[in-house]
């Protein structure tokens, strides 16, 4: 990785690979993130002085969004077909989210796990518009790990 201290990293330079196959292209990644549920544990304190003790509970699976240009390509959409047919073992799949450096080299990873579509949309249709057709896709996945 070729940042300099100080540098952030650049927003626009990312890609998706879908269980090891031919890279996606993407214009969009929405809901990388960590959750998990707080636990409320109330006590009374040896001295009788109620207390409310937060502790970590179990983590939330991630939902990411996925927004790419709608071409020829049609594997979000056969991605949400497997889903909906009730195909799991072939809607599950693995992958990741890279970000890249200035020169392109690989700085991130996010590996997700288990996903598979939640929701797929096509964007409007509307006469005179100049704004390319896109397609969103949401997974929801097990497990969300940086590398």
């Amino acid at each position: 990785m070729s940042y300099m201290d100080f540098d952030a990293s650049v927003q626009h330079s990312f890609g998706l690979d879908i269980d090891g196959g031919v890279p996606i292209s993407i214009m969009e990644v929405k809901g990388l993130k960590f959750e998990m549920d707080v636990v409320d544990m109330p006590i009374n304190t040896p001295s009788g002085q109620f207390m409310i003790k937060k502790m970590p509970g179990r983590p939330k699976a991630a939902e990411i969004t996925l927004v790419r240009p709608k071409d020829k390509d049609d594997t979000f959409e056969k991605w949400m077909t497997n889903a909906r047919e009730g195909k799991m073992s072939e809607a599950r799949k693995n992958g990741s989210i890279i970000e890249f450096d200035y020169t392109l080299g690989e700085a991130k990873r996010w590996d997700f796990e288990r996903a598979w579509p939640k929701s797929y949309e096509i964007s409007d249709m509307k006469a005179g518009a100049t704004d390319p057709r896109t397609e969103t896709l949401v997974i929801v996945a097990e497990e969300l790990k940086v590398s």
